[in-house]
C-alpha cells in the first residue's frame, strides 16, 4: 500500500502584520509620552482626559504641554525615516541618511541665517528655507563623491565632511551674531521639549502633503533600488525621478529640522529596520518606515524626560548614542564588501 504524499508546509507570512502592528505601537508610545513626564499619569486617566477634556490640571499637562511636542515628535519622526528611506532607494547607498548626507546641517545653517539676518519674515518660510539649504549641502556632498568615484563609503564620508563643513559656518554665525542667534538656539537644539501647536501647524501640512507623496512613489522607488540599467529598461525616466525622489527627501527632512533641529541617524536606523521586517518593497517598507520613525523620536522623547529627571536631555543626544555604534557597524560591513 503507497503512502500518501506528503502535502507541502506553508510557511505564514507575517510581512502584512507589521503595519497594523506599528500602527499599534505607534498609538501606546503616544499614550506612554502623554502619561509620562516630570508628573506621571495613569493611561487610563490619559486616554479619558485625550478624548474628554475638562479644566483639572492634569487635562491641562496633557493637551497644552504634552500633546503638542508629542505630535511633533511624531511628524518629525515619520518625515526623518521616510526621508532616510527615499535617499537610500535613490543613491542605493545603505548609508545614505539625511543627517550624514548634510541634508540636516544645511537646513539648520538656513534657518540660522533666516532668524539672524531675516529676523521678521513669517515662520511659514522656515520649511522652505531648510530644504533649500538642505538640497545644497547634499548636492554638495554629491558632487565631492561623484569627483573621486561614488561608492556608499565615500558618500557618506563626503556627507560628514560636508556637513562638519557646515556646521563650522553655523559656529561663527552664532559667535559673530551671538545676540541675534540666540532666537534660533531653540528650533535647532535637537530637542522637542516646549514645541507648541504653533511648530505643529508649521510642520503639519507639508510633512502630510509629503508623506502622501511619498506613497504614491514607492512604484518609482522600487524601480530605482533596481539599479540604472535595470530601471532604463523597464521605461523608467531615470533622471526626473531621482530628482523627484531626491526632492521630496530633503524636503521632508528639511520640515523636520525646521522645528526640532538636526537630529542624525533616525533616517538610518529606521529603513533598515522596516525593510527587516517587510522586505524590499517599498510599497510596505515605506509606511512601516513612517510609523517606526514616528514611535522612535517619542520613545526617544519620553527617555529624555526620565533619564535625568525632572531635567531634560536633549533628544538629539541620546538618539546619536544610539545610532553612532549603528553606523559604525554598517559602515564596516559595507566596507568588507
Amino acid at each position: 500500500m503507497t503512502r500518501p504524499l506528503a502535502q507541502p508546509t506553508r510557511r505564514v507570512s507575517w510581512r502584512p502584520l507589521w503595519l497594523p502592528l506599528g500602527v499599534a505601537l505607534l498609538v501606546f508610545v503616544v499614550l506612554a509620552s502623554l502619561a509620562l513626564g516630570a508628573t506621571d499619569l495613569p493611561l487610563a486617566q490619559v486616554a479619558a482626559l485625550l478624548f474628554a477634556p475638562n479644566d483639572s490640571t492634569e487635562s491641562l499637562v496633557v493637551h497644552t504641554l504634552r500633546l503638542p511636542r508629542t505630535v511633533v515628535a511624531a511628524l518629525a519622526g515619520a518625515g526623518l525615516g521616510v526621508s532616510g528611506l527615499m535617499l537610500q532607494a535613490v543613491t542605493r547607498n545603505p548609508l545614505a541618511d539625511p543627517g550624514i548626507l548634510g541634508v540636516e546641517a544645511g537646513g539648520a545653517l538656513a534657518i540660522l541665517v533666516m532668524v539672524v539676518f531675516f529676523p521678521t519674515v513669517p515662520g511659514w518660510l522656515f520649511v522652505p528655507a531648510a530644504f533649500l539649504g538642505g538640497l545644497l549641502a547634499a548636492t554638495a556632498a554629491y558632487s565631492v563623491a561623484r569627483s573621486v568615484g561614488i561608492t556608499p563609503l565615500r558618500l557618506a564620508l563626503a556627507g560628514v565632511a560636508v556637513a562638519s563643513l557646515v556646521g563650522a559656518a553655523s559656529r561663527v554665525i552664532q559667535i559673530l551674531w551671538e545676540q541675534r542667534a540666540q532666537g534660533a538656539l531653540f528650533a535647532l537644539s535637537g530637542s522637542v521639549a516646549g514645541r507648541t501647536w504653533e511648530h505643529a501647524a508649521q510642520i503639519a501640512p507639508w510633512m502630510i502633503g509629503g508623506l502622501l507623496a511619498a506613497l504614491l512613489l514607492t512604484p518609482r522607488l522600487n524601480i530605482l533600488a533596481l539599479g540604472e540599467d535595470v530601471a532604463r529598461s523597464l521605461g523608467a525616466r531615470l533622471e526626473r525621478d531621482s530628482v523627484l525622489v531626491t526632492g521630496l527627501g530633503v524636503l521632508l527632512a528639511a520640515a523636520s529640522v525646521s522645528v526640532v533641529g538636526p537630529v542624525g541617524f533616525v533616517g538610518l536606523i529606521i529603513p533598515h529596520a522596516a525593510r527587516t521586517l517587510v522586505g524590499a518593497d517599498h510599497r510596505l517598507s515605506l509606511p512601516l518606515a513612517a510609523l517606526l520613525g514616528a514611535a522612535f523620536l517619542v520613545v526617544a522623547d519620553i527617555a529624555a524626560r526620565l533619564v535625568d529627571k525632572p531635567a531634560e536631555t536633549p533628544v538629539g543626544i541620546l538618539v546619536a548614542a544610539a545610532g553612532a555604534p549603528f553606523f559604525v557597524l554598517l559602515a564596516r560591513r559595507v566596507g568588507q564588501k
